[in-house]
């Protein structure tokens, strides 16, 4: 017996799927250095990670000194922000703990997240950490303004 075989096509056009903007490699990692150089000049021997819309990491820079702590907390700031479309300082404190525990200590609420944003299509985020947590979302902030990131929350 035998079969003929058969070939399937699919064509692209009747299927349906979703494409998202992502920062690249590129620009995530001149974030980085600017965002290490801006903290230096701060004092702040600091973390800097670049994370996509998808929480994962683009580009990680950690400077001369830094806490190894710092770069756990920079990588979760990076993904609240990321994720959440919110700077970490504006999420709710009673959420603090929850926010924690709930997602097994992906993200996080600790101040010093950024979401990436530019021209108004929101690209990722951005966590810095190795100073106190006001400092880090001051240099947070004055990264954004210096890569020409808009600064209100996306959409």
């Amino acid at each position: 017996m035998t079969t003929a075989a058969s070939t399937t096509t699919t064509d692209i056009s009747s299927v349906a799927y979703l494409s998202a903007p992502a920062v690249s490699y590129a620009k995530a990692a001149e974030i980085v250095a600017a965002g290490i150089r801006i903290a230096d000049a701060a004092g702040v021997r600091a973390v800097i990670t670049v994370a996509d819309p998808a929480m994962a990491m683009v580009a990680f820079g950690r400077a001369d000194g830094a806490t190894p702590h710092s770069a756990e907390t920079s990588r979760r700031k990076a993904q609240t922000s990321a994720s959440t479309r919110k700077p970490t300082a504006a999420l709710p404190a009673e959420l603090a703990v929850a926010l924690e525990h709930g997602t097994g200590g992906l993200l996080t609420s600790i101040k010093g997240g950024v979401p990436l944003v530019f021209d108004g299509v929101h690209v990722g985020g951005v966590g810095v950490a190795g100073g106190r947590p006001d400092q880090d979302a001051e240099i947070a902030a004055e990264l954004l303004r210096e890569i020409g990131a808009n600064t209100e929350v996306a959409r």
